[in-house]
């Protein structure tokens, strides 16, 4: 059984979905939709930067959704078909592209404003991240409790074993650490992102989204789609919809997304887009796992010749 994954932000990388466009036609028509629907050359952004531009994020957003689209296009057209879908973060909305819940135009057009909303919620320099590596769940969440004082900081990617993220205010999140490694944490790695995502200082970011949302034509999901929220495979369009606003200021429990899918039976996870960060990811949580990442024409002929009999 074949699950699509799909990155997130940090994925990210001048000349993504170049290649494919040159190759496949359907990569080049999906691009060519992505530069209609959104009224900008987010295809130029793609293909040749600058760097500076496509890494805000407004821009970074529906630049992945795109890619991944148009990688998820070619390999349905070339006869693999996943049985569950999931992604991780913003690749939520990737994965729901491809399960026909909402329709590509309109999750580029959210995803931008759900850049724009997130970058709002948060005074640039007044929120941080940091991954703490080599310390449980628990641990994590107990050191960002007896670092808060009064701010916000919690855990934000549940990653992998061993591979937490936790965001909030800076001087809170810069506590955590502190206290992470107090609890035997291995390291600590401040990450270089725009604003803290997946805490509470989102919220502002949520109620504008949800009204975004709530406003979309939806329909059920061709293909479950597990959730980030809960872990759950989402089977309709409302309770897709309810997922991707909650997701906003949840933490993103992608260890737990794994785990389901492969209690479901997914042995083949297919890492669509940019990057491969998923596929690290999924190597530590289900070690047992074949795992292909997508992302130029010769890993869609590799994947095709490994998975289509």
């Amino acid at each position: 059984m074949i699950a699509f994954v799909f990155p997130g932000q940090g994925s990210q990388q001048v000349g993504m979905g170049r290649a494919l466009a040159d190759r496949f036609s359907e990569c080049g028509e999906t691009f060519e939709q992505a530069d209609a629907a959104l009224g900008m050359a987010i295809s130029d952004l793609c293909f040749r930067g600058p760097h500076a531009r496509l890494t805000l994020t407004e821009n970074t957003q529906p630049a992945l959704v795109a890619v991944s689209t148009a990688a998820a296009r070619v390999l349905t057209k070339r006869g693999i078909h996943p049985a569950f879908l999931a992604g991780h973060s913003l690749g939520e909305y990737s994965a729901h592209v491809t399960a026909g819940t909402l329709s590509f135009g309109d999750v580029l057009r959210t995803v931008r404003n759900r850049g724009r909303y997130m970058q709002e919620a948060v005074p640039v320099g007044d929120g941080a991240m940091a991954a703490v590596l080599g310390l449980d769940e628990a641990l994590v969440a107990q050191a960002c409790v007896e670092a808060a004082q009064g701010q916000v900081v919690s855990p934000a990617n549940l990653n992998a074993p061993g591979q937490v993220v936790i965001a909030g205010a800076r001087e809170a999140v810069a506590r955590a650490g502190e206290h992470a490694r107090a609890l035997g944490a291995r390291r600590v790695v401040p990450l270089t992102v725009s604003a803290p995502f997946h805490c509470a200082l989102m919220r502002p970011a949520k109620e504008r989204l949800a009204i975004d949302l709530r406003g979309l034509v939806v329909s059920d999901p061709a293909v479950p789609v597990v959730a980030n929220l809960d872990a759950e495979p989402k089977r309709d369009g409302a309770a897709s919809i309810e997922a991707l606003v909650g997701q906003v200021t949840a933490p993103v429990l992608w260890e737990q997304v794994v785990r389901r899918l492969a209690s479901e039976g997914v042995h083949t996870y297919v890492e669509v887009g940019s990057g491969t960060v998923l596929s690290g990811l999924i190597r530590k949580i289900d070690r047992g796992a074949r795992v292909l990442s997508v992302s130029d024409p010769e890993s869609v002929d590799h994947a095709v010749s490994t998975l289509v009999q």
